[in-house]
Formats: structure tokens, sequence, C-alpha cells
């Protein structure tokens, strides 16, 4: 009788059938798997096209902006070329220390080669010389009308350049004529431009005559103001002169009064059998005596003199001295007047020298300041960028050992009105120009 228990063939069946719900599970999972790994490509596929894309219209951006900088250079180029500056500061920078175009005498020499000038400008304009046109130009058909026309638009033409020509001279200020130039040679262009269909252009002699206008305008008012400083300075020197003569005269007159007095007291004295008396003021009259030498040589030497080292810190700022001569009696005289009411402080004198050729060593001082002048285009202006220090080493290389010597300045109004100035008043803590920090 067959049993019911399953043979050894039939358990497997029964073992693996509990893992078949798992295999199915694991199916689905892959699928989805692999459903999500397929979309990731999908998505990062776009991903890769969308930056591509991007880094395309950013190279093509970058492209477009390289060009519009390129053409922005370009017209800023252009736009420098035709820009006439007018600022005087910059013009005056950009001349450094003027040069003549034409090199004359004086100021009137100047004035009369401008109006031989100006009469050879108004030749030219009477003989109608100025502007070069065609005389085939058509108009209408008419060669009569196209040059009735080509001589209507001449004369309009010849009225707007010399109005731009005679702007140019009645503004033209120090230092500007290379601008002047440039707007002239502008309007030379323009016309050239706009009269090229009649071939209209301004006679090139013509307008050389204009820029030689230009330039010897501008030769002229400098001119004009270097004789004026010059004589400005040459009043300055013969009164300074004029004051040392008649300190000299006034101290030569005291002296004599002086010497007579005791000379009479000397001769009393004897009549009265006084003679210790009379010796001792005969010691005095030769004290006198060698104080009259003495005022009597610095009355005939004019090189004799005194050389001055002062400063002003309130003024010029700590880094800045004026080296100066004087041949007065005082010599604190002259500086009391240069710390007038043209400086806000007095100036510090830190030394004040005799010497027999004063002259020649002020001469030699300025020599070896010379890279550290303040105003290099007017030498006669005796201002430095150095210390007292820094002068007074110059100085003893010159007369050996100085007696005195003030190095630092007391500028007692400066520094209490440095601390009477408001907090809020804007004050600087110290004023001045940049220093030099060598001196050759």
């Amino acid at each position: 009788m067959p049993s019911s228990r399953p043979t050894s063939l039939e358990q497997p069946a029964e073992d693996t059938a509990p893992a078949q719900p798992d295999l199915d599970e694991l199916r689905v999972e892959l699928e989805s798997e692999r459903a999500t790994n397929a979309d990731l490509r999908i998505r990062l596929t776009k991903a890769e096209a969308d930056l591509a894309e991007k880094k395309e219209e950013a190279a093509d951006q970058h492209a477009k902006e390289v060009q519009e900088s390129a053409a922005l250079a370009a017209k800023i180029a252009a736009a420098r070329e035709q820009l006439v500056e007018l600022n005087d500061a910059m013009l005056l920078q950009q001349v450094g220390i003027y040069e003549y175009h034409h090199p004359l005498e004086n100021a009137e020499a100047y004035r009369q080669r401008l109006a031989e000038i100006r009469e050879k400008i108004k030749t030219a304009i009477r003989g109608k010389t100025a502007i070069l046109a065609s005389d085939r130009f058509a108009y209408n058909n008419s060669l009569a009308q196209g040059r009735r026309m080509t001589s209507d638009f001449s004369k309009l033409m010849l009225r707007a350049y010399n109005a731009e020509a005679d702007n140019c001279v009645r503004s033209l200020k120090a230092g500007s004529v290379d601008a002047a130039t440039k707007r002239l040679d502008s309007s030379v262009e323009t016309i050239a431009r706009l009269g090229a269909m009649m071939e209209m252009r301004v006679d090139p002699s013509y307008h050389a005559l204009r820029i030689q206008e230009l330039e010897l305008t501008s030769d002229f008012l400098f001119k004009v103001q270097e004789e004026r400083e010059r004589a400005w300075e040459e009043r300055d020197r013969l009164r300074e002169e004029r004051k040392a003569e008649q300190e000299l005269a006034a101290e030569r007159e005291r002296l004599n009064k002086e010497r007579a007095h005791y000379t009479n007291t000397i001769a009393a004295l004897h009549e009265q059998g006084k003679t210790t008396e009379a010796a001792e003021l005969e010691d005095r009259i030769a004290k006198i005596d060698e104080a009259i030498e003495q005022n009597d040589y610095r009355a005939a030497n004019i090189r004799a003199g005194f050389v001055y080292v002062i400063s002003n810190i309130g003024a010029f700022g700590p880094r800045v001295v004026k080296i100066g001569l004087t041949r007065r009696l005082d010599p604190l005289d002259r500086v009391r007047e240069l710390g007038d009411a043209s400086v806000p402080f007095p100036f510090d004198v830190h030394a004040i020298y005799f010497a027999e050729d004063a002259v020649q060593l002020e001469n030699e001082l300025h020599h070896a300041f010379s890279e550290a002048r303040v105003n290099r285009v007017n030498l006669r202006r005796e201002f430095f960028f150095a210390t007292p220090a820094q002068v007074r080493d110059i100085l003893q290389t010159k007369v050996g050992n100085l007696l005195e010597f003030v190095e630092e300045p007391e500028a007692a109004q400066y520094f209490q009105s440095q601390g009477l100035w408001p907090a809020n008043s804007g004050a600087p803590a110290e004023l001045g120009a940049v220093p030099v920090d060598s001196v050759s």
C-alpha cells in the first residue's frame, strides 16, 4: 500500500516554493533601478546639453564684449586725438619751462612782428587768396552759377575760420598755444571736409600766417610777464639797496657825531688835567673808528652782506627753507618785512651769516640745492625743499664752523594756533608741501 509521505524527488519543490516571491520582488526592484538609471541618464544628457549651450552662449557673449570693448577703445583713442585740452593747470604742467617759438629781444619787438603778420593776413584776405576752391564747379549745369556759389561759400568759410582764429588769439593764455593751434588745425580739416564737393580749403600759407600769429602772441604774453616780474624784482632789489645805503649813511652820521662828542670831551678833560679819564675815552674813540671803518667798507663793497636761512612751517611746511641775502644794517629788519601780512605766520631765523662776498656764498648755496627748488621756472624765487639741518651741513663746508645755528624753528604762533583750532574746523595737523627726501 503506497505511503502518503512525499518521496525524496518531490522534496526540492517544497523547499523552493517560498523563494519565488522574493525573486519577483528583486526583479521588480531591478527594473525600477533600470528605469531610474535611464531617467538619470536622460537628465544627465540634457544637463550636459544645457551646459554646452550655456558655455557657447557665454563664449559668444565674451567675444561680443571683447569686440565692443575694442570698438570703444578705438572711439576713445579717436576722441582723444580730437580733444583740445583747455584746462589751464594741465596746459601749464605740459608746457614745462616755456620755450619761445620766435625768440626776440623784448615785448616791443614782438609787438612790431605781430603788426607785420597781421598786415600780411589782411593782404591775403583782400587778395582773396585765403580760401582755395575749384573754378569748374557747376550749379544747375551752369559754371557761372557755380562760381557765384563757390564765391559765396568761400566768404562764409573764411569768416568761420577767421572767427575761430580770432577767438583763439583773444582767449590765448600762458601755455595754451598748442591747444589753440590744434583747434585751428581742426577748423582747417572741417572746412576741407565740408567743402570737398567744391574742392574748397584754407590756403596753407594763410593758415601758416594765422599759426605764426598765435605763436607770436603766446611769445609776447610770456615776454610781457617775464619783463613785468623782472621789473618787480629789480624794484625790490633797488628798494632793498636804497634802504641799506640809507641805514649805513645814518649809522655813519651817528658814529661821526659820537666821535665828535668824545673828541670835545677829551679836549676838555685835558684842559682840566684829567688825563686818566681822557685816556679811557680815547679807547672809546678807537672802537668808534673801528666801527666807522667797518661801516665804510660795507657801504663801498656792494657784495658784502648777510646770508640768511629762514623757514615758515605754518605757511610752507616743515621742510621748506628760504636762503636769501640782505645788505641791511640789521638783517632782521629784512626778515620781519618778509613775514608781513602776505604770510599767515612770521618767519623763523635759523642762521644769519655775514660774508665779505655774500653774493658768491648765496649763489653757492642755491647751486647746492638747485634740484630741490620749489619754483623751477622762476629761479629768482629762493625757496627750497630742504631742512635747516641740510642747509647747515652745506653752509659749514663753505664757511667752516658756525658760531650760531638754530635747527628747530620756534614757530610760536603756528603751534599756539594748532591748539586753538576747533576739532571740527578741518584745519590740517601739518601744513606745507610734500618734502624732497634727498638734496644734491
